[in-house]
């Protein structure tokens, strides 16, 4: 599709996407013998250095309670995720400096012993070595999200790193032989429908493992969770975020996508039935588990109001969708 066709999806009356691309996409998911995926996530440090404006957990948010897993607590958790029988698992954590990297090779090489199909890290930017040595380990998949396709708007709400540096670090990860999930923010405070287009079209052209992607959703104690006239940021578009995956299934047939979508009722966080119902429906089919214990889960702060469920959720949305979990 062309970055005008794009444009036009979006610019559909919600009736027709809902009558002729929505189900297109589902069906898609479908004849690929995509069921719902259900991935074991575990968020082991929630210390970044990073000053993202969008992000609760960047650096200057002095509100937050830091932790930081060590091996012995990550193994665990992974161990739990392995007994529960899930086989994929999503190892997350913000940009920490001081997490131990041989750590990292340590439990990835643990995780595939066990007997997990499929392991995926998001830790940040790494040298090209340190990712050969993930490969190496036994990582399956790498995310790095590009957030924004555009260099200005990345470089004012990235101040800690800079375009060239995020698109060199997702060069090595696929030079190393890593899959690449990698993806977008849906509708930040200023973002243009040309914006949203070639990220879609980004996502194409890196040939993505995985859309880890979300509508904006604001973090309270971040620059961009208010706008200019002092008054509270809305959170992203459900509709173009339904869109936005519609396509991305239509483009990357292969590709998982992120059904951890919010619903009309911000207190549903991103375990909302609805939201994530709809997700599927409009072609998504990634749910995970939270290996965080419930007390600490709320520190791992990305966005206000994260709220994820463990697994009876994720085989009660499938019975809702009409998919198997697989």
């Amino acid at each position: 599709m062309t970055k005008q066709e794009i444009m036009e999806v979006f610019q559909l009356p919600r009736a027709e996407y809902e009558a002729v691309i929505r189900p297109r996409a589902f069906q898609m998911l479908k004849s690929m013998k995509r069921g719902i995926s259900p991935v074991a996530m575990l968020g082991y440090s929630n210390i970044c250095k990073n000053q993202c404006l969008y992000c609760g957990m960047r650096a200057g948010n002095a509100g937050l309670p830091r932790y930081r897993f060590n091996e012995e607590e990550i193994i665990g958790s992974v161990q739990a995720a392995y007994d529960m029988g899930l086989r994929r698992l999503f190892l997350i954590s913000g940009e920490d400096p001081k997490y131990p990297f041989e750590t990292l090779l340590r439990v990835i090489e643990k995780a595939k012993q066990l007997g997990f199909m499929r392991v995926s890290l998001g830790a940040g930017e790494f040298s090209k070595t340190q990712y050969k040595e993930l490969k190496a380990a036994g990582l399956d998949e790498y995310v790095m999200k590009f957030e924004m396709s555009h260099k200005e708007t990345f470089e004012r709400l990235n101040p800690s790193t800079t375009f060239e540096k995020r698109n060199q670090a997702i060069g090595w990860i696929q030079e190393a032989g890593l899959d690449l999930g990698s993806g977008n923010i849906v509708d930040y405070p200023g973002q243009t429908l040309e914006e949203l287009a070639d990220d879609i079209l980004l996502m194409q052209e890196l040939s993505i493992s995985w859309a880890p992607n979300i509508p904006y959703m604001p973090a309270a104690g971040t620059p961009l969770a208010v706008q200019e006239n002092g008054t509270p940021s809305p959170r992203g578009s459900i509709d173009k975020m339904q869109r936005e995956i519609s396509l991305v299934r239509l483009l990357l047939p292969q590709c998982d996508i992120t059904a951890q979508q919010p619903g009309e009722d911000i207190r549903g966080g991103l375990s909302d039935q609805q939201g994530n119902a709809e997700a599927v429906r409009s072609g998504a089919n990634v749910l995970f588990v939270d290996l965080l214990p419930a007390a600490q889960a709320g520190n791992f702060h990305v966005i206000d109001h994260r709220v994820i469920a463990g697994l009876e959720h994720v085989k009660e949305i499938a019975k809702m969708t009409g998919l198997e979990v697989i």
